[in-house]
C-alpha cells in the first residue's frame, strides 16, 4: 500500500507540474452535443443496431446499457487530460470509461484496454480488459489470472446520488493513468501502452454522458 501511495504521489506531483501547460492547450470536444460522428461502435455479437444502444437525447449521450458494448473515438490519443461527466438517470447501475484501447474486434464488447470503472460504488477502480496490464496489478503466485483483473481505488466511494451529475478527470502521461472522481484522487495505473482509443461502455442500464472533452499536451 505504501508503494502504491508513493507512486500516486509522484504521478499527482507530475500532473500538477504540467497543469499550467495543459491549460494553454486547445481542448477538443469529443462529443459535439449534436451527433456521434466522432465515434465508432461495438455491440456484443452485433445483436442489436448500434443506434439503438448509443444515441443522442436532449443534447446528451444516452447509452442503453444492454446489450454489452462500447462506443470509441475514431482517433487514438496519448498524453492528455480527459474530462467526462456522467449521470445515472433512473437507478445506480454500471458503465465504464475505456482508456488506451489498443485494438477493437467487431462483436466483442471487451477490447484490449484499461477500464476506469463507473459501476455504482466502485467508480475509480481499474479493470484490465482483453489481456491489458498495469504495473499495479499483483497476481498471487500459483493462481490463475482473473478474467477481469482489478486494481482497487485508493479512497471510498465519492459518487453522487442517482439523478445527479458526476465528473471524472483523468490524466494520461507516458502511459500512466491518474484518476479523480468528483475531485477526489482515486487511482494511478502504469501501462506500457502510450496511446489508444477512448471508449464509453454499455453495461447494465441507462446512463447519460455530457461534456466529454480532451486536452492534449
Amino acid at each position: 500500500m505504501k508503494r502504491k501511495l508513493f507512486f500516486a504521489a509522484v504521478a499527482i506531483a507530475a500532473m500538477f507540474c504540467s497543469f499550467s501547460h495543459v491549460n494553454a492547450q486547445k481542448t477538443v470536444k469529443l462529443f459535439n452535443g449534436k451527433d456521434l460522428s466522432n465515434w465508432s461502435f461495438i455491440v456484443d455479437k452485433n445483436s442489436k443496431p448500434a443506434d439503438q444502444v448509443f444515441f443522442i437525447e436532449n443534447g446528451l449521450i444516452h447509452i442503453a446499457g444492454s446489450p454489452f458494448g462500447y462506443m470509441y473515438t475514431k482517433e487514438k490519443y496519448g498524453d492528455c487530460k480527459l474530462h467526462v461527466e456522467w449521470c445515472y438517470p433512473k437507478e445506480a447501475t454500471n458503465s465504464g470509461i475505456f482508456l488506451l484501447i489498443e485494438e477493437t474486434k467487431d462483436g466483442n464488447p471487451f477490447p484490449n484496454g484499461i477500464e476506469c470503472q463507473l459501476a455504482a460504488g466502485k467508480a475509480g477502480d481499474f479493470v484490465l480488459l482483453g489481456g491489458s496490464d498495469l504495473f499495479e496489478f499483483h497476481q498471487r503466485p500459483g493462481t490463475p489470472r482473473p478474467g477481469f483483473p482489478v486494481v482497487d481505488r485508493a479512497n471510498g466511494t465519492t459518487e453522487k446520488p442517482v439523478g445527479e451529475w458526476n465528473e471524472a478527470n483523468i490524466w494520461i502521461k507516458d502511459g500512466t493513468i491518474t484518476v479523480f472522481i468528483n475531485g477526489v484522487y482515486q487511482n494511478t495505473g502504469t501501462n506500457k501502452v502510450k496511446s489508444g482509443h477512448i471508449g464509453l461502455q454499455s453495461e447494465g442500464k441507462d446512463i447519460l454522458f455530457r461534456n466529454v472533452t480532451l486536452t492534449t499536451w
